[in-house]
């Protein structure tokens, strides 16, 4: 699968040795918080509205292909700023100049800030850039549309019952994709970037979850969970899977997967991947992935459903 970003480790040595070079890659140290997670009732937190997460990532798809490094992500940043601010939430898009294959390369996270009246910070995270060479019309609409839609309504609603829960940042990465192969240079660049600047201003010690949303929009939803991950949340979202009656769309597979989540991972962050890795014509088929055929008429409402009440149950039972 090379060249790929979802890339699986399917042995414990190799999911070792993936871990251990993104330690290395970053210069950090792979020691890890326990988040403390307390159950809520049903009824206590508030849920998204599933057509309003849809709209949000159809209008987001409709800005076209949103390659890192382009106009088209540029434009994307600035539609996400908007919408944030739209929603009364204030965010900001955090400029950086990192090393890609294409040379030094402008980026731009955009992070929208929840305060809450808990102590901790939480992060809740989706990539918004789409994969470079499938073509100009390519949508992107699961990957990564679906998550970044779904993150914009989760914002909408993370600002009401802010006494339930910590601060939250609400973060749309640039330059997940890689652009040849993944590596230092290649790949997870805004994670990357915002878990450092976490450690070099202080904060990372208050973070509590990082939660990375990736290709949860399916129709034919089965999120794969995978075992880099920390075993805290994983547990977590699995018993909020459970409570809220959709724990046969959640499975723990048995192999890593490189996303988002790492770079926080291995700066001693709890972290875990929601994602369905499973994005085909068939059951255990991904060949929609990095394709044309990633379009809107794949995605679907009761899914996007799923996944954002699933994790702002979640949200709402950390402490």
């Amino acid at each position: 699968m090379e060249g790929k970003i979802k890339q699986r480790i399917k042995t414990k040595d190799h999911h070792t040795l993936f871990l251990v070079y993104a330690c290395l890659a970053m210069g950090l140290g792979c020691s890890e918080k326990k988040p403390h997670v307390d159950p809520i009732p049903q009824a206590s937190f508030p849920k998204i509205e599933p057509d309003r997460a849809f709209n949000e990532v159809k209008n987001f798809v409709a800005l076209g292909p949103r390659d890192t490094g382009t106009v088209g992500a540029e434009k994307a940043a600035e539609y996400l700023l908007l919408r944030l601010k739209e929603l009364n939430i204030s965010a900001d898009i955090d400029r950086f100049i990192t090393k890609t294959p294409k040379g030094q390369t402008p980026l731009r996270n955009v992070v929208g800030s929840l305060p809450g009246r808990r102590k901790g910070l939480i992060i809740i995270g989706s990539h918004y850039d789409t994969k470079s060479g499938i073509g100009p019309d390519f949508e992107g609409a699961n990957d990564s549309g679906s998550s970044s839609g779904l993150l914009l309504e989760m914002a909408r609603v993370l600002r009401k019952k802010p006494e339930m829960r910590p601060d939250i940042l609400v973060a749309f990465f640039d330059g997940e994709e890689c652009m040849v192969r993944y590596g230092q240079h290649d790949g997870f660049h805004g994670s990357r970037y915002m878990a450092k600047k976490l450690l070099e201003n202080g904060r990372a010690k208050e973070v509590v979850a990082v939660i990375i949303l990736d290709m949860i929009g399916d129709r034919d939803l089965s999120v794969t969970i995978p075992r880099n991950g920390s075993s805290t949340l994983i547990s977590a979202v699995l018993e909020a899977a459970h409570k809220e009656g959709v724990r046969t769309k959640f499975a723990l597979v048995p192999f890593g997967i490189g996303d988002d989540h790492v770079p926080f991972l291995t700066a001693g962050m709890p972290a875990v991947d929601i994602i369905d890795f499973q994005y085909g014509s068939a059951p255990g088929k991904n060949d929609y992935w990095h394709t044309p055929e990633d379009r809107m008429d794949k995605i679907s409402e009761e899914s996007l459903k799923i996944v954002g009440n699933t994790i702002l149950r979640v949200v709402y039972s950390l402490k």
